[in-house]
Protein backbone atom coordinates (compact mmCIF):
# COMPACT_ATOMS: atom_id res chain seq x y z
CA UNK A 1 0.00 0.00 0.00
CA UNK A 2 3.02 2.54 0.68
CA UNK A 3 4.45 1.97 -2.69
CA UNK A 4 1.48 3.99 -4.17
CA UNK A 5 2.18 7.07 -2.53
CA UNK A 6 5.67 8.70 -3.23
CA UNK A 7 7.34 10.37 -0.63
CA UNK A 8 9.10 12.56 -3.11
CA UNK A 9 6.51 13.02 -5.76
CA UNK A 10 7.35 14.67 -9.08
CA UNK A 11 5.65 16.97 -11.32
CA UNK A 12 3.25 14.97 -13.93
CA UNK A 13 4.44 15.31 -17.72
CA UNK A 14 1.65 16.14 -20.30
CA UNK A 15 3.19 13.15 -22.25
CA UNK A 16 2.27 11.00 -19.50
CA UNK A 17 -0.53 12.33 -18.34
CA UNK A 18 -2.08 12.85 -21.84
CA UNK A 19 -2.44 8.65 -21.98
CA UNK A 20 -5.10 8.38 -19.68
CA UNK A 21 -7.20 10.91 -22.09
CA UNK A 22 -5.65 10.10 -25.53
CA UNK A 23 -6.77 6.08 -24.15
CA UNK A 24 -10.44 7.35 -23.19
CA UNK A 25 -10.54 8.61 -27.20
CA UNK A 26 -9.35 5.94 -28.87
CA UNK A 27 -12.27 2.85 -26.67
CA UNK A 28 -14.97 5.12 -27.71
CA UNK A 29 -13.56 5.46 -31.61
CA UNK A 30 -13.36 1.90 -31.02
CA UNK A 31 -16.75 1.86 -29.66
CA UNK A 32 -18.36 3.58 -32.21
CA UNK A 33 -16.75 1.79 -34.86
CA UNK A 34 -17.46 -1.60 -33.55
CA UNK A 35 -20.63 -1.05 -32.01
CA UNK A 36 -21.99 2.63 -33.38
CA UNK A 37 -22.61 5.74 -31.70
CA UNK A 38 -25.22 4.86 -29.82
CA UNK A 39 -23.38 2.27 -27.93
CA UNK A 40 -21.19 5.24 -26.11
CA UNK A 41 -23.18 6.05 -23.60
CA UNK A 42 -23.92 2.04 -22.52
CA UNK A 43 -20.00 1.76 -22.18
CA UNK A 44 -18.64 5.10 -21.21
CA UNK A 45 -18.82 4.44 -17.76
CA UNK A 46 -16.38 1.61 -18.44
CA UNK A 47 -14.24 3.24 -20.63
CA UNK A 48 -14.02 5.81 -17.90
CA UNK A 49 -12.92 3.13 -14.92
CA UNK A 50 -10.82 1.56 -17.78
CA UNK A 51 -8.41 5.26 -17.74
CA UNK A 52 -8.87 5.75 -13.87
CA UNK A 53 -7.15 2.39 -13.36
CA UNK A 54 -4.23 3.24 -16.35
CA UNK A 55 -4.35 6.91 -15.20
CA UNK A 56 -3.48 5.15 -11.20
CA UNK A 57 -0.68 2.72 -12.35
CA UNK A 58 0.96 5.33 -14.74
CA UNK A 59 1.14 7.73 -11.44
CA UNK A 60 2.30 5.20 -9.09
CA UNK A 61 4.73 4.08 -11.82
CA UNK A 62 5.96 7.95 -12.61
CA UNK A 63 5.54 8.71 -8.83
CA UNK A 64 3.12 11.72 -9.32
CA UNK A 65 0.73 10.50 -6.38
CA UNK A 66 0.41 11.70 -2.75
CA UNK A 67 -1.57 10.99 0.13
CA UNK A 68 -2.63 14.38 0.10
CA UNK A 69 -3.19 14.74 -3.38
CA UNK A 70 -5.19 11.72 -3.31
CA UNK A 71 -7.56 13.44 -0.84
CA UNK A 72 -7.13 16.88 -2.96
CA UNK A 73 -8.10 15.29 -5.57
CA UNK A 74 -11.52 13.57 -4.30
CA UNK A 75 -12.55 16.56 -2.75
CA UNK A 76 -12.14 18.63 -6.07
CA UNK A 77 -13.66 15.87 -8.08
CA UNK A 78 -16.56 14.96 -6.01
CA UNK A 79 -17.48 19.18 -4.95
CA UNK A 80 -17.56 19.75 -9.16
CA UNK A 81 -19.58 16.19 -9.82
CA UNK A 82 -21.69 14.95 -6.96
CA UNK A 83 -24.32 17.82 -6.79
CA UNK A 84 -25.55 17.00 -10.29
CA UNK A 85 -26.33 13.34 -8.36
CA UNK A 86 -29.46 14.29 -6.35
CA UNK A 87 -30.33 16.94 -9.31
CA UNK A 88 -30.88 14.59 -11.47
CA UNK A 89 -33.05 12.19 -9.63
CA UNK A 90 -35.33 15.07 -8.60
CA UNK A 91 -35.54 15.72 -12.12
CA UNK A 92 -36.07 12.21 -13.23
CA UNK A 93 -39.06 12.89 -10.48
CA UNK A 94 -40.36 15.95 -12.08
CA UNK A 95 -40.17 14.86 -15.42
CA UNK A 96 -42.92 12.06 -14.23
CA UNK A 97 -45.16 14.42 -11.63
CA UNK A 98 -45.11 16.80 -14.55
CA UNK A 99 -46.64 14.00 -17.14
CA UNK A 100 -49.05 11.92 -15.22
CA UNK A 101 -50.75 15.49 -13.79
CA UNK A 102 -51.47 16.24 -17.27
CA UNK A 103 -48.81 19.58 -17.75
CA UNK A 104 -46.66 18.21 -20.18
CA UNK A 105 -49.97 16.11 -22.65
CA UNK A 106 -51.45 20.00 -22.43
CA UNK A 107 -48.94 22.00 -23.02
CA UNK A 108 -48.01 19.63 -26.30
CA UNK A 109 -51.09 20.36 -27.56
CA UNK A 110 -51.81 23.82 -27.47
CA UNK A 111 -48.40 23.67 -29.20
CA UNK A 112 -50.03 21.54 -32.06
CA UNK A 113 -52.77 23.62 -31.89
CA UNK A 114 -50.25 26.55 -33.46
CA UNK A 115 -49.96 25.00 -36.75
CA UNK A 116 -50.38 27.51 -39.76
CA UNK A 117 -48.25 26.45 -43.37
CA UNK A 118 -46.32 29.67 -43.64
CA UNK A 119 -45.83 29.80 -39.88
CA UNK A 120 -44.56 26.08 -39.88
CA UNK A 121 -40.80 26.13 -39.16
CA UNK A 122 -41.69 28.64 -36.37
CA UNK A 123 -44.54 26.77 -34.97
CA UNK A 124 -42.01 23.40 -34.83
CA UNK A 125 -39.33 25.36 -33.93
CA UNK A 126 -41.46 27.24 -30.75
CA UNK A 127 -43.09 24.27 -30.06
CA UNK A 128 -40.45 21.65 -29.75
CA UNK A 129 -38.86 24.27 -27.57
CA UNK A 130 -41.73 24.41 -25.58
CA UNK A 131 -41.93 20.62 -25.28
CA UNK A 132 -38.00 20.57 -24.23
CA UNK A 133 -37.87 22.36 -21.97
CA UNK A 134 -40.71 20.76 -20.30
CA UNK A 135 -39.16 17.11 -20.64
CA UNK A 136 -35.88 18.28 -20.33
CA UNK A 137 -34.97 15.82 -23.21
CA UNK A 138 -34.11 17.05 -26.78
CA UNK A 139 -34.17 13.70 -28.03
CA UNK A 140 -37.56 12.59 -26.35
CA UNK A 141 -39.12 16.25 -28.38
CA UNK A 142 -37.46 15.06 -31.84
CA UNK A 143 -38.04 11.46 -31.32
CA UNK A 144 -42.20 12.18 -30.77
CA UNK A 145 -43.53 15.40 -31.83
CA UNK A 146 -40.49 16.25 -34.04
CA UNK A 147 -41.27 13.10 -36.13
CA UNK A 148 -44.83 14.41 -36.40
CA UNK A 149 -43.73 17.91 -37.21
CA UNK A 150 -41.45 16.19 -39.71
CA UNK A 151 -44.42 14.73 -42.03
CA UNK A 152 -46.40 17.62 -41.27
CA UNK A 153 -43.98 19.75 -43.35
CA UNK A 154 -43.16 17.14 -46.19
CA UNK A 155 -46.91 17.63 -46.94
CA UNK A 156 -46.54 21.11 -46.75
CA UNK A 157 -44.24 21.30 -49.49
CA UNK A 158 -40.98 21.56 -46.92
CA UNK A 159 -37.81 20.54 -47.82
CA UNK A 160 -36.48 17.57 -45.06
CA UNK A 161 -33.61 19.73 -44.53
CA UNK A 162 -35.25 22.90 -43.29
CA UNK A 163 -37.85 21.11 -41.28
CA UNK A 164 -35.15 18.68 -39.51
CA UNK A 165 -33.26 21.83 -39.12
CA UNK A 166 -36.27 23.90 -37.25
CA UNK A 167 -37.29 20.86 -34.77
CA UNK A 168 -33.28 20.28 -34.04
CA UNK A 169 -33.46 24.20 -33.04
CA UNK A 170 -36.11 23.94 -31.34
CA UNK A 171 -35.42 20.70 -28.98
CA UNK A 172 -31.96 21.99 -28.38
CA UNK A 173 -32.70 25.29 -27.38
CA UNK A 174 -35.26 23.65 -25.16
CA UNK A 175 -33.08 21.10 -23.52
CA UNK A 176 -30.12 23.99 -23.14
CA UNK A 177 -32.43 26.16 -21.23
CA UNK A 178 -34.88 23.46 -19.30
CA UNK A 179 -33.78 22.96 -15.29
CA UNK A 180 -34.86 18.98 -16.73
CA UNK A 181 -32.04 18.98 -18.78
CA UNK A 182 -29.28 16.57 -17.55
CA UNK A 183 -26.70 17.81 -19.41
CA UNK A 184 -27.85 21.20 -18.36
CA UNK A 185 -27.36 20.15 -14.57
CA UNK A 186 -24.05 18.81 -15.49
CA UNK A 187 -22.45 21.62 -16.46
CA UNK A 188 -23.61 23.45 -13.85
CA UNK A 189 -22.38 21.27 -11.51
CA UNK A 190 -19.06 20.49 -12.77
CA UNK A 191 -18.22 24.46 -12.32
CA UNK A 192 -19.99 24.74 -9.45
CA UNK A 193 -22.65 27.35 -10.63
CA UNK A 194 -26.26 27.80 -8.87
CA UNK A 195 -28.35 25.60 -11.86
CA UNK A 196 -30.93 28.41 -12.14
CA UNK A 197 -27.50 31.22 -12.17
CA UNK A 198 -26.37 28.88 -14.94
CA UNK A 199 -29.81 29.10 -16.77
CA UNK A 200 -30.21 32.94 -16.67
CA UNK A 201 -26.46 34.11 -17.53
CA UNK A 202 -26.77 31.66 -20.57
CA UNK A 203 -29.95 33.52 -22.34
CA UNK A 204 -27.30 36.01 -22.89
CA UNK A 205 -26.52 33.85 -25.67
CA UNK A 206 -28.88 31.93 -26.04
CA UNK A 207 -31.83 33.85 -26.91
CA UNK A 208 -30.28 35.95 -29.93
CA UNK A 209 -28.98 32.69 -31.54
CA UNK A 210 -33.03 31.85 -30.92
CA UNK A 211 -34.14 34.71 -32.30
CA UNK A 212 -32.10 34.89 -35.20
CA UNK A 213 -33.33 31.44 -36.19
CA UNK A 214 -36.78 32.45 -35.76
CA UNK A 215 -36.62 35.13 -38.41
CA UNK A 216 -34.92 33.21 -40.90
CA UNK A 217 -37.67 30.08 -40.77
CA UNK A 218 -40.24 33.17 -40.81
CA UNK A 219 -38.43 34.50 -43.71
CA UNK A 220 -38.75 30.89 -45.64
CA UNK A 221 -42.17 29.89 -44.34
CA UNK A 222 -43.22 33.43 -45.70
CA UNK A 223 -41.46 32.33 -49.11
CA UNK A 224 -42.90 29.11 -49.30
CA UNK A 225 -46.43 28.95 -48.01
CA UNK A 226 -48.40 25.72 -47.87
CA UNK A 227 -51.63 24.33 -47.47
CA UNK A 228 -52.92 23.11 -43.96
CA UNK A 229 -53.33 19.73 -43.53
CA UNK A 230 -54.81 17.35 -40.38
CA UNK A 231 -51.77 15.62 -39.75
CA UNK A 232 -51.11 16.76 -35.81
CA UNK A 233 -55.31 15.16 -35.07
CA UNK A 234 -53.73 11.31 -34.52
CA UNK A 235 -51.55 12.78 -31.89
CA UNK A 236 -54.29 15.02 -30.68
CA UNK A 237 -56.52 12.27 -30.39
CA UNK A 238 -53.93 10.02 -28.37
CA UNK A 239 -53.83 12.58 -25.87
CA UNK A 240 -57.04 13.56 -25.30
CA UNK A 241 -57.70 10.03 -24.94
CA UNK A 242 -55.97 9.88 -21.81
CA UNK A 243 -55.65 12.63 -20.57
CA UNK A 244 -57.99 15.84 -18.59
CA UNK A 245 -56.40 18.42 -20.96
CA UNK A 246 -57.07 22.04 -19.05
CA UNK A 247 -55.59 25.01 -18.55
CA UNK A 248 -55.75 25.00 -14.95
CA UNK A 249 -52.77 22.18 -14.45
CA UNK A 250 -50.66 25.07 -16.05
CA UNK A 251 -50.98 26.60 -12.50
CA UNK A 252 -48.40 23.85 -11.53
CA UNK A 253 -45.40 25.53 -14.29
CA UNK A 254 -46.59 28.88 -13.69
CA UNK A 255 -45.64 28.30 -9.65
CA UNK A 256 -42.60 26.78 -10.56
CA UNK A 257 -41.54 29.92 -12.37
CA UNK A 258 -42.79 32.04 -9.85
CA UNK A 259 -40.34 30.12 -6.89
CA UNK A 260 -37.58 29.91 -9.69
CA UNK A 261 -37.69 34.51 -10.35
CA UNK A 262 -37.13 34.59 -6.62
CA UNK A 263 -34.62 32.88 -6.57
CA UNK A 264 -35.55 29.36 -4.17
CA UNK A 265 -33.07 27.03 -4.16
CA UNK A 266 -32.76 24.70 -6.96
CA UNK A 267 -33.33 21.80 -5.04
CA UNK A 268 -36.39 22.83 -3.14
CA UNK A 269 -38.10 24.28 -6.03
CA UNK A 270 -37.62 20.82 -7.73
CA UNK A 271 -38.93 19.11 -4.63
CA UNK A 272 -41.52 21.37 -4.35
CA UNK A 273 -42.62 21.34 -8.29
CA UNK A 274 -42.73 17.28 -8.02
CA UNK A 275 -45.01 17.59 -4.67
CA UNK A 276 -47.80 19.57 -6.55
CA UNK A 277 -47.41 17.46 -9.32
CA UNK A 278 -48.30 14.63 -7.64
CA UNK A 279 -51.08 15.86 -5.79
CA UNK A 280 -52.10 17.75 -9.21
CA UNK A 281 -52.54 13.77 -10.74
CA UNK A 282 -55.50 13.18 -8.48
CA UNK A 283 -57.01 16.87 -8.76
CA UNK A 284 -56.74 17.14 -12.75
CA UNK A 285 -56.44 13.63 -13.98
CA UNK A 286 -58.63 11.71 -11.42
CA UNK A 287 -59.48 9.52 -14.89
CA UNK A 288 -56.17 7.91 -14.76
CA UNK A 289 -57.81 6.27 -11.02
CA UNK A 290 -54.10 6.10 -9.73
CA UNK A 291 -53.80 5.46 -6.05
CA UNK A 292 -50.71 7.90 -3.53
CA UNK A 293 -48.84 4.05 -3.95
CA UNK A 294 -48.99 3.74 -7.88
CA UNK A 295 -48.05 7.60 -8.34
CA UNK A 296 -44.98 7.21 -6.34
CA UNK A 297 -44.31 3.19 -7.78
CA UNK A 298 -44.78 5.30 -11.20
CA UNK A 299 -42.02 8.11 -10.06
CA UNK A 300 -39.52 5.72 -9.02
CA UNK A 301 -39.95 3.07 -12.03
CA UNK A 302 -41.67 5.19 -14.30
CA UNK A 303 -44.74 5.99 -16.52
CA UNK A 304 -45.83 3.74 -19.73
CA UNK A 305 -49.10 5.33 -22.03
CA UNK A 306 -50.67 3.00 -23.26
CA UNK A 307 -52.69 5.49 -25.84
CA UNK A 308 -52.47 2.76 -28.71
CA UNK A 309 -50.47 5.49 -31.11
CA UNK A 310 -46.89 4.83 -30.91
CA UNK A 311 -46.03 8.09 -31.36
CA UNK A 312 -47.96 9.47 -28.14
CA UNK A 313 -46.84 6.89 -26.17
CA UNK A 314 -43.58 7.31 -26.97
CA UNK A 315 -44.08 10.84 -25.79
CA UNK A 316 -45.93 10.13 -23.08
CA UNK A 317 -44.17 7.46 -21.28
CA UNK A 318 -41.28 8.24 -18.87
CA UNK A 319 -38.55 6.22 -16.94
CA UNK A 320 -39.26 7.98 -13.56
CA UNK A 321 -35.80 7.99 -10.75
CA UNK A 322 -34.99 4.22 -12.42
CA UNK A 323 -34.76 5.60 -16.22
CA UNK A 324 -31.77 8.20 -14.91
CA UNK A 325 -29.63 5.43 -12.93
CA UNK A 326 -27.11 5.09 -16.58
CA UNK A 327 -26.46 8.91 -16.35
CA UNK A 328 -25.68 8.58 -12.63
CA UNK A 329 -23.27 5.99 -13.27
CA UNK A 330 -21.82 8.00 -15.72
CA UNK A 331 -21.58 10.24 -13.37
CA UNK A 332 -19.62 8.38 -10.63
CA UNK A 333 -17.17 6.52 -13.20
CA UNK A 334 -16.68 10.82 -14.47
CA UNK A 335 -15.75 11.83 -10.37
CA UNK A 336 -13.69 8.51 -10.23
CA UNK A 337 -11.43 9.34 -13.21
CA UNK A 338 -11.59 13.04 -12.34
CA UNK A 339 -10.09 12.20 -8.99
CA UNK A 340 -7.27 10.21 -10.16
CA UNK A 341 -6.54 12.68 -12.86
CA UNK A 342 -6.67 15.94 -10.32
CA UNK A 343 -5.37 13.64 -6.93
CA UNK A 344 -1.83 12.80 -9.30
CA UNK A 345 -1.76 16.31 -11.08
CA UNK A 346 -2.14 14.74 -14.56
CA UNK A 347 -5.31 16.84 -15.79
CA UNK A 348 -3.49 20.13 -14.08
CA UNK A 349 -0.14 19.18 -16.39
CA UNK A 350 -2.24 18.80 -19.67
CA UNK A 351 -4.20 21.39 -18.86
CA UNK A 352 -1.52 23.61 -17.97
CA UNK A 353 0.34 22.95 -22.08
CA UNK A 354 -3.37 23.50 -23.70
CA UNK A 355 -3.73 26.83 -21.51
CA UNK A 356 -0.24 28.34 -21.45
CA UNK A 357 -0.39 30.87 -23.94
CA UNK A 358 -4.05 31.57 -23.34
CA UNK A 359 -4.02 35.58 -21.54
CA UNK A 360 -7.14 37.24 -22.70
CA UNK A 361 -10.51 36.96 -21.97
CA UNK A 362 -11.51 36.31 -25.61
CA UNK A 363 -9.15 33.59 -26.62
CA UNK A 364 -9.19 31.96 -23.61
CA UNK A 365 -13.76 31.66 -23.90
CA UNK A 366 -12.30 30.65 -27.96
CA UNK A 367 -10.28 28.07 -26.87
CA UNK A 368 -12.99 25.87 -24.48
CA UNK A 369 -15.18 26.54 -27.04
CA UNK A 370 -12.96 25.16 -29.56
CA UNK A 371 -11.84 22.69 -26.93
CA UNK A 372 -15.63 21.27 -26.26
CA UNK A 373 -16.38 21.06 -29.87
CA UNK A 374 -12.92 18.54 -30.13
CA UNK A 375 -13.99 17.05 -27.49
CA UNK A 376 -17.43 16.35 -28.72
CA UNK A 377 -16.21 15.19 -32.00
CA UNK A 378 -13.09 12.79 -30.02
CA UNK A 379 -15.43 11.03 -27.58
CA UNK A 380 -18.84 11.47 -29.80
CA UNK A 381 -20.61 11.63 -26.21
CA UNK A 382 -21.43 15.79 -24.91
CA UNK A 383 -21.62 14.42 -21.17
CA UNK A 384 -17.65 13.32 -20.80
CA UNK A 385 -16.88 16.46 -23.27
CA UNK A 386 -18.55 18.65 -20.36
CA UNK A 387 -17.19 17.50 -17.68
CA UNK A 388 -13.79 16.87 -19.56
CA UNK A 389 -13.76 20.55 -20.66
CA UNK A 390 -14.81 21.94 -17.59
CA UNK A 391 -11.87 20.31 -15.32
CA UNK A 392 -9.09 21.54 -18.28
CA UNK A 393 -10.44 24.68 -18.19
CA UNK A 394 -11.19 25.47 -14.59
CA UNK A 395 -7.97 26.48 -13.00
CA UNK A 396 -7.33 28.95 -15.73
CA UNK A 397 -10.51 30.74 -15.30
CA UNK A 398 -10.46 31.13 -11.87
CA UNK A 399 -6.37 31.90 -12.58
CA UNK A 400 -7.52 34.93 -14.33
CA UNK A 401 -10.56 36.19 -12.48
CA UNK A 402 -13.30 35.00 -14.41
CA UNK A 403 -16.26 33.99 -13.28
CA UNK A 404 -17.56 30.00 -12.98
CA UNK A 405 -21.08 30.71 -14.88
CA UNK A 406 -19.08 32.36 -17.81
CA UNK A 407 -17.45 28.78 -17.68
CA UNK A 408 -20.71 27.12 -17.62
CA UNK A 409 -21.97 28.84 -20.48
CA UNK A 410 -18.97 28.84 -22.41
CA UNK A 411 -19.43 24.89 -22.11
CA UNK A 412 -22.68 24.64 -23.08
CA UNK A 413 -22.17 26.97 -25.90
CA UNK A 414 -19.32 24.68 -27.37
CA UNK A 415 -20.49 21.38 -25.85
CA UNK A 416 -24.58 21.09 -25.43
CA UNK A 417 -25.78 22.24 -28.88
CA UNK A 418 -22.82 21.26 -31.24
CA UNK A 419 -23.72 17.83 -30.55
CA UNK A 420 -26.33 16.88 -33.09
CA UNK A 421 -24.33 18.52 -36.25
CA UNK A 422 -21.29 16.53 -35.57
CA UNK A 423 -22.38 13.29 -37.84
CA UNK A 424 -20.90 10.63 -36.01
CA UNK A 425 -21.54 11.77 -32.38
CA UNK A 426 -24.59 9.60 -30.55
CA UNK A 427 -26.80 12.85 -30.83
CA UNK A 428 -25.91 13.15 -34.62
CA UNK A 429 -26.72 9.34 -35.57
CA UNK A 430 -29.67 9.71 -33.17
CA UNK A 431 -31.39 12.71 -34.87
CA UNK A 432 -30.57 11.71 -38.64
CA UNK A 433 -31.95 7.91 -37.54
CA UNK A 434 -34.81 9.27 -36.27
CA UNK A 435 -36.12 11.80 -37.97
CA UNK A 436 -34.54 9.53 -41.38
CA UNK A 437 -32.55 12.98 -42.62
CA UNK A 438 -28.67 12.74 -42.75
CA UNK A 439 -27.00 14.69 -40.63
CA UNK A 440 -25.24 16.39 -43.87
CA UNK A 441 -28.52 17.62 -44.91
CA UNK A 442 -30.25 18.87 -41.86
CA UNK A 443 -26.54 20.67 -40.66
CA UNK A 444 -27.27 23.73 -42.82
CA UNK A 445 -30.65 24.70 -41.28
CA UNK A 446 -29.99 23.71 -38.02
CA UNK A 447 -29.74 27.62 -37.59
CA UNK A 448 -29.66 27.94 -33.64
CA UNK A 449 -27.04 25.06 -33.31
CA UNK A 450 -24.00 26.65 -34.79
CA UNK A 451 -25.37 30.03 -34.17
CA UNK A 452 -24.72 29.86 -30.45
CA UNK A 453 -21.11 29.63 -30.22
CA UNK A 454 -20.49 32.29 -32.79
CA UNK A 455 -22.93 34.37 -30.51
CA UNK A 456 -20.63 33.52 -27.65
CA UNK A 457 -17.94 34.98 -29.17
CA UNK A 458 -19.60 37.79 -29.97
CA UNK A 459 -20.55 38.66 -26.32
CA UNK A 460 -17.29 37.64 -25.32
CA UNK A 461 -15.34 40.18 -27.34
CA UNK A 462 -17.55 42.94 -26.14
CA UNK A 463 -17.78 41.94 -22.55
CA UNK A 464 -21.20 42.71 -22.03
CA UNK A 465 -22.20 41.09 -18.41
CA UNK A 466 -19.01 39.71 -17.65
CA UNK A 467 -17.09 40.76 -14.86
CA UNK A 468 -13.65 39.78 -14.79
CA UNK A 469 -10.35 42.05 -13.58
CA UNK A 470 -8.61 40.89 -16.91
CA UNK A 471 -8.28 42.82 -20.33
CA UNK A 472 -11.89 43.21 -22.09
CA UNK A 473 -9.69 43.42 -25.48
CA UNK A 474 -9.33 40.12 -27.54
Amino acid sequence: MKRLFAHSPRKASWRISAIPLLSLAVILVLIILIEGPLAVSDYSPLALLGCSALALLLSVKHRYLTRRGLATGLRRSATQILPAIPMLICIAALATTWMLSGVVPTLVEYGLLMLNPQWFLVTACVACAMVSVITGSSWSTIATIGVAFLGIGTAMGYSAGWTAGAIISGAYFGDKVSPLSDTTVIASSTCDVDLFTHIRYMMITTTPAMVISLIVFAAKGLMTGGAPIEGSMDMLSGINSTFNITPMVLIIPAITLIMIAIRISTLKVLIISSLMAAAGVFVFQPQLQMSVAEVITSTFAGYESHSGIEAVDSLLSTGGIMGIIPVVYLVVAALIFGWIMIGSGMLASVAEFITRKLKRRTSIVSATLATGFAMNATTADQYLSIILTGNIYRNLFKRNMMEKRLLSRTLEDGVSVTSPIIPWSSCGVTQATVLGVPTITYLPYCLFNYLTPIVSLIVVSTGFKIKSKIKKTA
